[in-house]
């Protein structure tokens, strides 16, 4: 069917907010392939909020990880009768699986590795692809981006610019004097992946060096990650604590306006990077970086272990890609 006779489309991208982030970009494609044609997203109640101000989709769904069986029920009821022309399957998992096998025997057009889809993912190399990458290889099979870069670091970062235009700008600093710039940490991440999590007491470290040289620090994370803030300031004492208070849109315009950001592989980092701050990004053996780094003006820093990553290797590459914006500037 050409992109231009697909009437009605679903995109799914269920989790995790660094993955959401980095489909942004795919998203973007599928709508301008499909200018005309009524878009909505299956995901999760995380990212209802960050999707519906999101300028591709007409309707966003939240119940994409049904629990029971009258969930999943009322879930195949659902898409069977929204009578989808096509499929963009953007979280390519075991579950998304299961929802193209439960609209058997006759599924929508299907963009994706479901077993059977009409339009399947068939590069061999798919797994070894950057995100951005496989998912833009993913389009093209699917033919609505036939000339999509696919080698490796050449496909487009997210644009995040509709975040901004949606929020208004805060500075996260307050009082009658000129703020000062401000580097943006982000220190912790999954509560069960403490590999991937840089010592807090190297970020208490690194705040006091970057607050010497004339920058607020910012620390933004979940509420169970209040203790980690409190840690830097006990180095920073002025260091400002926005764990719990940030929403994904505010964390975007925060990104935008910072001087800089540093944290471990985790949602919020990528939600910086892409809002345009230059990123320190740290990774540990945990994780693979040529899979699924963020991209824009990053640096990434990678150890066996991040406890062996050493204070001063990232404080001097934060303050190269804080000198390389100024004199961009």
């Amino acid at each position: 069917m050409s992109p231009r006779k697909v009437e009605k489309i679903l995109v799914i991208k269920l989790s995790a907010l660094g993955d959401f982030v980095l489909a942004l970009a795919a998203m973007k494609k599928i709508r301008e392939a499909h200018r005309k044609a009524h878009i909505t997203l299956l995901t999760t109640p995380p990212f209802e909020a960050l999707a519906k101000s999101c300028p591709y989709f007409n309707r966003v769904e939240t119940d994409g990880r049904p629990e029971n069986f009258g969930q999943w029920m009322a879930l195949r009821k659902r898409i069977r009768q929204a009578g989808y022309d096509r499929v963009y399957d953007l979280q390519t998992s075991a579950h998304s699986g299961r929802i193209f096998q439960a609209l058997r025997p006759k599924p929508p057009a299907w963009s994706g590795i479901a077993f059977g889809c009409a339009l399947p993912h068939q590069n061999p190399l798919r797994n070894s692809m950057h995100t951005l990458e496989r998912q833009a290889d993913q389009l093209m099979y699917a033919g609505i981006w036939p000339d999509a870069p696919t080698e490796p670091g050449t496909a487009p970062p997210p644009d995040l610019s509709w975040v901004w235009k949606n929020l208004p700008a805060e500075r996260p600093v307050a009082g009658g004097v000129k703020p000062r710039p401000y580097v943006m940490f982000v220190p912790g991440g999954s509560a069960h992946r403490p590999e991937k999590r840089w010592p807090v007491e190297k970020y208490g470290e690194l705040a006091r060096i970057l607050y010497s040289k004339g920058f607020d620090i910012v620390i933004i994370g979940g509420p169970q990650e209040t203790p980690l803030a409190h840690a830097i300031q006990r180095e920073v004492p002025r260091a400002r604590d926005l764990t719990g208070r940030t929403d994904f849109g505010r964390i975007a315009v925060l990104g935008a306006k910072a001087a800089l950001a540093v944290g471990n592989d985790t949602g919020p980092l990528h939600l910086a990077a892409a809002a345009g701050a230059p990123t320190v990004v740290l990774f540990s053996s945990a994780s693979d970086p040529a899979l699924s780094a963020p991209r824009g003006q990053v640096a990434v820093l990678r150890a066996e272990r991040l406890s062996d990553l050493a204070v001063a290797t990232v404080a001097q590459r934060a303050q190269s890609l804080i000198g390389a914006r100024a004199g961009a500037a």
